[in-house]
């Protein structure tokens, strides 16, 4: 049990431990014009190395830096200002975050672009000049100009650098493309640069499509509403969402989006949930049902009354939570940042060797072997390698959580790929978690219909949960209910209340059983599955075994009937077990604190090989941890409430309907938004095919500085092919990484159906 106390604690004390680390909450900056996954990491860096700052984070894609420690904004301003990053404090109503950060990016880029432009007009004349047997001077000078422009940032930053012998990759290009213009190689040293620049704007447009997931979510929700205020004029004003206080009432006319979350007090209507819970069919919604922001209301007109701030909202909390998940590392990130932080310092010792040594110790020319090492030297930088991991990770995140899958880093990302057996919770994740009836059999002349009438008659004053089921089931049926009198519950037995002058109990086979009529035989008033002329307690015996709850109606003298009621098996359960199976997860067991018949019936219903019933919560980790040693990575799935410590112990900590819940969303590692157990195994497919195309990126880009560094002793490798392998190499991992964007449930059905 000891190795479950320190996620445990985090799951069970996350109110508490909430007031105790608010004195000491990271500092959340933005970072704007971040184009270059490298210089972003360089820059994190710079700012972990200011004292007091005991740990920072810097996410690439939104821009969101988190400082724990002492935070000296101007110098960390002045260190950004190095990159031509705008830095200023964090505001968490995203609306104007979005706005600020895209004109600053795209001021940025309008000077990079010109730059650009320049650079590739005189490079191309200076081309054109050498190709037509044009004044030497004039091409040389359009060269040199062509190597400004282009290189211009770059220099920038690697003056910077050089100074704190940081030798990034601005550093290696600017020496390759120095060392190109001292041995004569006018041509080369400006197609570099040229080429270097195009790299960096293609890389800030890839960047760019994986930030636009994130953009997506935060234009969610309407950035006014249509407020109801005055408690006697009831004026409607319309006002920014920052202004809107808890319990005002928000109008919401048809077709309209939701700007907060609340409840509904007035109006019928149906909607659109997708951006909350992935679910693409309308939802219907009435009063006292809750709603959330960014949802759009379909038809009716809505009075919805304000239960959360703004920056509490539910998509604001799975803004913050994608956000955070992009800066967790997965172990294959990781790897890769080991090895870049070895292989680079290592190449670039290679290149001053290849340089120096053939012309000092053999003789030969020095020109062309200091060429080659400048030709290793651009090739050196592990740009490709560097982004092969963190660009899939965060359009395999950003893409779940568009269809209501919250993976909370690229941790369980990864981990959630690699599980070799999963474990259920029962109540409220197999099944419904809700009671239903499934059975009326009525004895005698009694009919069904009667009979869940004066059940629910009896019922009605009842708050009991089957109790519920039963006035349910009978609303639902359009029966009308009787006035009850002498209503009284019988605590572990049932209840018992007066109907049309009648006494009459409802309750477990102990009640009827010391009344002695349970072994009275049952006379069927319509032909059922079960026989006439049966023992009534055979019954009860058989509708337990299947894993319903039997609740006797009758009086004094007779047993009128039986309704049972049943937490019902959800209907994706079986489907979803089925293609967790396909899809390699080799056992699946269940965990209940129910009895046994009860576990047993659930179980053959969805299609669970192994189960275990009556469970305390200590004892479901005991059986988890059984699991986990036959079996390594598994995972946990319930309600994100209960079965606290088993979520802790498991390799993953799965929650159903994180959709309004802040316990689903604040302690499990994935969320499925929706009670819909459909978009696990997407989950895993998602994962493994993440994992895919990570494999991929880190093969190629480690194959492509191979071929490079061998094609280097021969002379084939020249400075532009250097820089194209490279940059091209990055670009085309990057391109990669992307195609998960369009990876969404339905992609994966598609590749399963033609798998099958």
């Amino acid at each position: 049990m000891a190795t479950t106390t320190t996620k445990a604690s985090s799951i069970t004390t996350t109110a508490s431990t909430k007031a105790a680390t608010s004195m000491t909450e990271p500092e959340i900056l933005q970072v704007d014009g971040i184009t270059c996954m490298d210089c972003a990491r360089t820059f994190e860096k710079h700012v972990q190395a200011l004292p007091g700052v005991e740990k920072a984070g810097l996410n690439a894609v939104t821009g969101r830096l988190t400082i724990e420690g002492r935070v000296d904004l101007e110098a960390i301003q002045k260190l950004g200002a190095h990159e031509n990053y705008r830095i200023y404090k964090h505001r968490r109503a995203s609306t104007a975050h979005a706005s600020t950060e895209g004109a600053s990016i795209e001021k940025s880029r309008d000077w990079r672009k010109i730059r650009l432009i320049l650079s590739g007009f005189f490079l191309t004349l200076g081309f054109v000049t050498e190709w037509t047997a044009g004044p030497e001077g004039l091409a040389i000078g359009a060269f040199l100009t062509a190597l400004v422009f282009g290189g211009w940032g770059n220099f920038m930053k690697a003056s910077r650098s050089l100074p704190k012998l940081q030798f990034n990759m601005s550093v290696l290009m600017t020496i390759a493309v120095l060392g190109a213009v001292a041995i004569g190689q006018w041509e080369e040293g400006a197609t570099v640069a040229f080429l270097f620049a195009l790299s960096e704007m293609l890389e800030g447009w890839t960047m760019d499509r994986s930030r636009r997931s994130i953009r997506q979510l935060m234009d969610l929700s309407p950035k006014v509403a249509t407020v109801r205020r005055g408690c006697s004029q009831k004026v409607d004003i319309e006002i920014p969402v920052e202004e809107i206080r808890l319990g005002d009432i928000m109008m919401i006319a048809p077709g309209q989006k939701i700007a907060m979350d609340g409840r509904i007090i007035k109006g019928q209507s149906a909607l659109q949930e997708a951006a909350i819970t992935g679910e693409s069919v309308p939802v219907e919604k009435g009063p006292g049902d809750e709603v959330f922001a960014g949802t759009l209301n379909s038809h009716g007109a809505l009075e919805v009354k304000v239960t959360r701030r703004v920056q509490d909202s539910t998509i604001a909390k799975i803004i913050h939570l994608v956000e955070e998940a992009q800066t967790k590392r997965a172990p294959a990130q990781a790897f890769v940042e080991r090895f870049a932080a070895v292989y680079t310092p290592i190449v670039m010792a290679l290149a001053l060797l290849i340089a120096v040594v053939p012309p000092l110790f053999w003789g030969l020319e020095w020109s062309a072997w200091i060429y080659r090492g400048l030709a290793l030297l651009v090739v050196a930088c592990p740009c490709a390698l560097v982004v092969s991991t963190p660009v899939a990770i965060v359009s395999a995140i950003s893409k779940g959580a568009n269809h209501g899958l919250l993976i909370k880093g690229g941790l369980y990302l990864e981990e959630v790929g690699a599980l070799k057996a999963i474990a259920f919770d029962k109540t409220g994740t197999l099944t419904g978690g809700e009671p239903v009836v499934t059975d009326t059999i009525a004895f005698g002349s009694l009919q069904e219909k009667e009979l869940l009438q004066l059940a629910a008659s009896v019922e009605s004053p009842s708050e009991h949960p089957l109790a519920k089921a039963i006035i349910r089931a009978a609303h639902n049926k359009g029966l009308s209910l009787e006035e009850v009198n002498d209503f009284k519950a019988l605590p572990g037995q049932g209840a018992v209340g007066t109907v049309r002058g009648r006494t009459i109990y409802i309750g477990n086979r102990k009640l009827f059983a010391e009344k002695g009529l349970l072994k009275e035989r049952a006379n069927l008033s319509s032909d059922r599955a079960i026989h006439h002329n049966v023992v009534i307690e055979e019954i009860v015996e058989k509708l337990q075994a299947e894993g319903k709850t039997a609740m006797l109606v009758g009086d004094e003298k007779t047993i009128l009937g039986i309704v049972a009621v049943a937490d019902e098996v959800r209907s994706s359960s079986a489907a979803t077990l089925q293609r967790l199976k396909a899809l390699g997860i080799k056992k699946i067991y269940m965990f209940t604190g129910d009895n046994p018949a009860t576990a047993k019936a659930i179980a053959a219903q969805s299609g669970v090989e192994h189960y275990q019933a009556e469970l305390l919560p200590h004892e479901k980790v005991e059986a988890l941890e059984k699991v986990m040693a036959q079996h390594g990575k598994v995972a946990m799935v319930g309600d994100g409430i209960n079965d606290a410590p088993a979520l802790a112990r498991s390799t993953v900590a799965i929650a159903m309907g994180g959709a309004g819940t802040d316990t689903a969303l604040e302690t499990a590692d994935i969320v499925l938004m929706k009670d819909d157990l459909t978009k696990l195994p997407y989950a895993i497919a998602l994962s493994r095919k993440a994992m895919t195309i990570i494999r991929q990126n880190i093969t190629f880009s480690i194959a492509i500085k191979v071929i490079a560094v061998l094609a280097v002793f021969p002379g084939w490798l020249t400075l532009w092919l250097a820089i194209l392998a490279d940059m091209g190499a990055t670009i085309l991992v990057t391109l990669n990484s992307l195609r998960l964007l369009g990876y969404g449930p339905d992609s994966f059905e598609k590749t399963e159906t033609s798998h099958s």
